[in-house]
């Protein structure tokens, strides 16, 4: 299964204390997950991306994010390197892959994004070839011909936005798009079961329009793990020993800082709190 995080701020962040910096960066966690469900794919060496938003809001460039993606293995990529250290943004997604659906190549690597709209997954959509048709037939003309590439993330993307009221607004509620992502997976579950699917499926679905951030973990099973996904906050994410030894710092009650990743970039315990199974969080403008 892949590997995802996410950085929200009222400061913006430099990229390399998420992907490269901490000893348990999303780029380590590629070839060291620790908390892996799928053991049938132990490296995440199948491309990866990060998206962010710039920091001054510019009226000729718009609000739509930016997108670095490569079919490289992350820790192998040297310009991943470069831009981490000059690059800051306030909201970043990045996520590295490890295919369990689509073929290895550009379009396929996450995050997808959609006018402001910026989406990823981490892990799977149970007997989707089965599935697919019925989802695109669902789908109007303007949001069928969106995906570029064939992963079951993708589509379940173009499923979402055929779920808002206008995937092409200027701004979305923070309740929008909880609801879209609600009606999404229900309309999943509904697929499988019209198709008679029993075997679960793994929905780590998360969106942001540049402001609200909504982010699930969630499997169709009662019975089954889902897909580990954790939650921090506090005032300040910085290295407090060398090495890539970071930490949340508390100082107040404040909460300047909230991420939300597969596995904790930290070692620190008390830095982080498990989202329970079958659980939206929504972080909204602050």
């Amino acid at each position: 299964m892949c590997r995802f995080v996410i950085y929200k701020g009222t400061e913006p962040v430099q990229l390399s204390h998420l992907l490269t910096k901490p000893c348990h960066s999303i780029i380590n966690q590629a070839f060291n997950s620790r908390l892996r469900v799928d053991l049938r794919n132990p490296v995440n060496g199948d491309g990866f991306g990060v998206g962010w938003y710039d920091c001054v809001y510019d009226e000729e460039l718009g609000r739509q994010p930016c997108i670095f993606t490569s079919v490289t293995p992350a820790w192998n990529n040297v310009n991943l390197q470069r831009l981490a250290e000059k690059i800051k943004s306030p909201l970043v997604f990045a996520h590295v892959r490890a295919t369990t659906a689509g073929s290895l190549s550009l379009d396929n690597c996450h995050p997808f994004k959609h006018g402001k709209l910026m989406f990823m997954h981490n892990g799977g959509i149970a007997e989707f070839p089965k599935l697919k048709r019925r989802l695109q037939s669902t789908l109007p003309d303007e949001i069928y011909d969106i995906p570029n590439g064939n992963t079951d993330s993708e589509w379940a993307f173009a499923l979402f936005l055929s779920k808002l009221p206008d995937a092409n607004a200027g701004s979305f509620t923070p309740a929008v798009l909880r609801q879209a992502m609600l009606d999404t997976i229900a309309a999943l579950n509904g697929f499988a079961r019209e198709f008679n699917v029993t075997e679960p499926s793994l929905m780590n679905f998360c969106v942001t329009d540049g402001e609200t951030v909504v982010a699930t973990r969630y499997i169709s099973s009662k019975v089954d793990e889902a897909a580990s996904l954790w939650f921090s906050s506090g005032t300040s994410f910085y290295e407090y020993a060398k090495g890539g030894h970071y930490k949340m710092s508390k100082a107040d009650k404040r909460e300047n800082i909230i991420m939300v990743a597969s596995e904790p970039l930290t070692f620190e315990k008390a830095d982080w709190m498990e989202i329970r199974t079958n659980n939206m969080i929504v972080i909204q403008h602050h």
